[in-house]
C-alpha cells in the first residue's frame, strides 16, 4: 500500500512539473515579462500592441449611447492574437466597447462574438495591470 501511493505522488509531482514547463501551472506569479510557456516567450515578446495603443485605450472616453451588457469572468485569451479584444457571447458581431475592472479602471476593447468563458487579450490584460494568472470579473460595456 506504502508504494502505490509513494508512485502516486511521484506520477502527482512529475505532473505538475510537465504542467508548468508547458505554461498551464504557474511557476510563479505570471507578469508580462514572465515565461508564457515551454518556447520560453515572454508575454512582453508576444505581445506586438504598442504602449501608445494601450494608453489610448485606457484613456478613451465612454462611448455616447452606450449600455452595459453584463458582468463576466475573464481569462487571457490567446496570445497569437494580437490587439485589445474581449470575446465573449455577450455579443453575437464585432464592435467596439468597453470593460471595467471591479477596482474601476475603464478600458476600449474591440468586443468580439465567443462561446463559453469570456477571454480578454494580453495586450488588454497588460493594459489593466491584471495578472496573466488572475480571473477578474469585468463589466461589459456596449453599443
Amino acid at each position: 500500500m506504502k508504494k502505490i501511493v509513494i508512485i502516486g505522488v511521484m506520477l502527482a509531482l512529475t505532473g505538475c512539473g510537465a504542467m508548468q514547463q508547458l505554461g498551464v501551472l504557474p511557476e510563479r506569479q505570471q507578469t508580462g515579462s514572465a515565461a508564457m510557456g515551454a518556447g520560453g516567450a515572454t508575454a512582453a515578446a508576444l505581445d506586438t500592441t504598442t504602449e501608445a495603443e494601450k494608453v489610448a485605450a485606457l484613456v478613451a472616453p465612454a462611448a455616447g449611447g452606450e449600455r452595459e451588457l453584463g458582468r463576466v469572468v475573464v481569462a487571457l485569451g490567446s496570445p497569437a492574437e494580437q490587439g485589445i479584444w474581449l470575446k465573449t457571447a455577450l455579443v453575437s458581431a464585432v464592435t467596439p466597447g468597453r470593460v471595467v475592472t471591479a477596482g474601476g479602471q475603464s478600458l476600449a476593447v474591440e468586443l468580439r462574438p465567443g462561446t463559453g468563458a469570456a477571454s480578454l487579450s494580453l495586450a488588454a490584460f497588460q493594459a489593466l495591470g491584471l495578472k496573466l494568472t488572475e480571473l477578474p470579473e469585468v463589466t461589459v460595456f456596449g453599443p
